[in-house]
Order: C-alpha cells, then structure tokens, then sequence
C-alpha cells in the first residue's frame, strides 16, 4: 500500500472529511440564507416605493385626469434611475413612458408581476428584468410602474461568488489540515506499530514514545507503557522463578534421594529406617513449602486473590499473629511484643496475614543480636515489636527487631525470590518470605519498605486504609498462617 493510501485510509483523515463536508454544508447554508434574504429585503423596498408612486399617480389621475398623469410620467420618465413608467389606452397602445416593449400579456393584467423590458432609449437588444405593478384607471387606462431588478442580481451575484470561494477556500483548508492532522497521527501510529512488533518479536524492553502534548494519544502510549512494564516485570519474575526453581530445588530434591538411597543401602533395623523416613518427610515439608509459597506469590502477583477482599481491623490480624507466634519467640529466647490501634483495611485477610507471618518469622529466625547481652537490662535488644496502625489514608503493619539488619544497599535484592543473603545462608529457609510480602503488598496497592531499626530492621507493610470502621465488622476468622520463609 502507498504513503498516500496509508493517509487516506486514516480515521483521523476520514473524520476530518466528515467535519470538512459539515463545515461547508453549514457555510453554504448560512450564505444561501443571508442571499435569500438580502433578496427578500430589496423586493421589499422595491415593492414599497413602487406602491408609494402608483397612489401618487393614481391621485394625480383623479385629480387632473389623463393630461395631468401624462405630464407627471414623462417628467418622471425623463430622470435618471431604474424606475419604470408606462401609461397605455384601453386597447393596449402606449400614451407616455419609458418602457419600449414587454413581455406579451403583462399589461393584461393587474397587479403585481416580474416581466423582461426593453427602455426606449436601449440602443441594444438586451432585455432586462423588472418588478412591475400594473392597475386599472378609469375610463380603461392602464398604468403600469415598476423598478429594474438589476442592482438584486448584482448583489446576489456576489453572495452567490463569495460563497463558491468561501466554499473552496472551505475545501482547500480542510483538505491541508486534514492531511496534515492524519499524517502526524499516522507517523504516531506507525511508531507505535513498529514498537509492537518488536515486543511481539521478543524484545520486551520497548516503549511506545509519548510526547509532550499529553493528548489522547499520549494517556494511550503511557497505560500501554505501564501495562508493558508489568508484563516485563512478570516475565523477568517467571524466568527467574523458573531459573531459581531448577537451581535451589535440585539440591534439596538431590539430597532427598540420596537419604533415601542410603537408607536402602546402609540401614540394617526399624528404627534407621524410621529415621530416614523421618528425615525424607521432613525434607519434603520443606519443598511443599516451598511450593506452597510460590503458588502464593502467583496467586497475589496475578490479582486472583482481588476477588475475596473483605473489610477487617489489621489490629486483629497483628494481634492474632502475636498469640500465634509468642512461644516461638520464648522457646528462641526473644520477646514478642504487639502494639496496635484500630485500622480498618480492605483487602485478603489470608494473604496479608502470611505476609506479616512471614515478617515475624523472618524477625524471630533473624533479628537475633550477633551477641546475647547477659545484663537483663539490656533486654530489649531481644524484643521483636509488632504494629498495626494507620496514618492519613494507609494502614501501616510493621515489625521492628534489633539484629543485623538488611544493608541498605542489599534491601532491594533481598525481596526477590529465593534470594538469601549472606548472613542467613547457614539458617533454614527458601528466601520466599520477604517475596510473598512485597507481592501482597504490591496486589493492595501498597507496598513494602524495609528500613533501618538502629539496629536491627524494621519491615513494613504499606496498605491503603479502608473506609468502614473497625467496631462494625463481622467476627474474623482465625489467622493460621502457613510457614513460607
């Protein structure tokens, strides 16, 4: 297809035609409208100065009789203008005038009517047009007086030509703005075009350009810039956890079958096999968490879990957590405290109680300081403190403790999957935790920042706060979160 094709075949082309044949419709109809009436107003006023002479010679006839109303139409006859006068007897013979000839049949008639003439003193066989009134005098005279109607034709001759070139210049314009205006959103389109196709082709880091102008076609370029991101984001996730899965599941999985090869091979009573068993169960626990984990990072990454959103007070969720998780702590020699006020959120309450689950679990396994001070007033620096409050229009969900912390430059890195820094590869653990709490987060609206608690970390939980208020909600389910870090 050509260039030109291309252009014509645009919407905006083709719309800029639409409005083109309006716009000239409208203009030819107000121009028409203006000459009809400029017509009508000039027949007006011809009409009245010609009914205005015809009751002056009509009362010089009565007065004078045919002597006095000749006298006045050849003095009339002989002045300047476009006025026409014609005085005939009754069998039709001219008596004083202007008028040369006329069409057949006009002066048998009374009233007004529009007729060709010819002037006595035309040299030329022209014929011109005029408005006459003919009326019937006494004794069967008939007089006959009316008005060129040249000066109409003339002025709506020029409204009729200022319309043609109103209508083409009309035209023109349209056409040049129209090609313009198709052409430039044709050139946007083909970008975006070209950009798709690579996409499409593979190359997932391409935008569509957005301009300055913030049109239409700019708020497109931008949500579909914004929904490629997520979609990069997404497939950048989904090879990773493909990636991750094949490399920090297989040594786990090979470890499973080498205790079980073993058992077969070295152990000899019931006990060693129940043993091995044990420690192939336990190992597989570990996996389906893992595997659990990930299912529920899918599920909060893809929005399915959007539909089972519920008004709930995170106080109780933090609460609930605090009772569920406060003997692990003592049995880790870490105190677990609960702080919370009344936070209305809508949203997951399972997710989001994973979420801070996982938070607490992380601060249990990992907020241990490198060395236990032995004075007990230095006991706080064994407390892990869970919040639950709301500030303006969000609802923070926050767990402090006094460890080593996350480096402010390892922060970002720490919340990808199966990431495990340093510090905690000795300890057990699939990195997932921190993951599934930024995804929960991320399917809230929210989001979670990870900040320094000098020493140690503090994990929050950003959410959006919900509308209802706390003491009107329904009794919520109890929170039995799984073990996903």
């Amino acid at each position: 297809m050509t260039a030109f094709g291309k252009l014509i075949r645009t919407t905006a082309f083709r719309l800029t035609l639409v409005y083109l044949l309006l716009f000239a419709l409208f203009a030819a109809s107000l121009l028409g409208y203006f000459a009809w009436n400029t017509r009508r107003l000039i027949t007006e006023q011809i009409s009245t100065t010609v009914t205005s002479e015809i009751s002056e010679m009509t009362d010089i006839f009565a007065r004078w009789g045919l002597r006095g109303i000749v006298g006045a139409i050849e003095s009339r006859a002989l002045r300047p203008g476009a006025n026409l006068y014609l005085i005939t007897t009754p069998s039709g013979q001219a008596i004083a005038g202007n008028v040369g000839s006329l069409a057949p049949g006009v002066m048998g008639s009374s009233g007004w009517s529009e007729t060709f003439y010819r002037r006595l003193d035309d040299s030329t066989e022209h014929s011109h047009r005029a408005l006459v009134y003919v009326t019937q005098l006494s004794s069967g005279f008939r007089l006959l007086i009316g008005r060129d109607l040249e000066e109409r034709r003339r002025l709506f001759g020029i409204v009729a030509k200022a319309a043609q070139w109103s209508v083409l210049v009309v035209v023109v314009l349209g056409i040049g703005g129209g090609i313009f205006v198709a052409r430039r959103v044709l050139y946007r389109i083909d970008a975006m075009t070209g950009t798709t196709r690579r996409i499409m082709d593979g190359d997932l880091s391409g935008r569509l350009p957005v301009g300055r102008s913030g049109d239409e076609l700019d708020r497109l370029a931008e949500n579909l810039n914004a929904m490629l991101e997520r979609i990069e984001a997404l497939m950048t996730g989904l090879k990773e956890v493909s990636d991750n899965i094949a490399h920090d599941l297989k040594t786990p999985l090979t470890r499973l079958r080498n205790r079980a090869e073993e058992a077969l091979a070295k152990s000899r009573s019931e006990d060693e096999y129940r043993a091995a068993l044990e420690r192939t169960i336990e190992e597989s626990d570990g996996l389906i968490r893992t595997f659990n984990a990930l299912l529920m990072i899918a599920r909060a990454e893809s929005g399915q879990a959007r539909g089972d959103m519920v008004e709930f007070d995170a106080a109780e969720v933090a609460g609930g957590i605090h009772e569920l998780y406060e003997p692990l702590a003592e049995d880790n020699e870490m105190t677990l405290r609960v702080k919370a006020a009344a936070a209305p959120v809508h949203g997951n309450r399972e997710l989001i109680s994973q979420a801070l689950a996982n938070l607490v679990e992380n601060a249990i396994k990992y907020g241990k300081p490198a060395a236990l001070p032995l004075d007990p007033a230095a006991a706080d620096s064994r407390e892990i403190l869970i919040e639950a409050r709301r500030e303006g229009g969000q609802v923070l969900l926050s767990v402090t403790d006094h460890g080593e912390g996350i480096p402010e430059a390892e922060r970002k890195h720490a919340v990808e999957r199966f990431v495990r820094l340093e510090a905690s590869r000795t300890l057990p653990g699939s990195g997932l935790g921190l993951s599934l709490a930024a995804a929960v987060a991320t399917l809230h609206g929210g989001e979670l920042r990870l900040g320094d608690a000098r020493p140690g970390l503090v994990a929050t939980l950003v959410l959006p706060a919900g509308a209802g208020q706390p003491a009107k909600l329904a009794a919520p389910a109890q929170d039995v979160p799984q073990k996903a870090a």
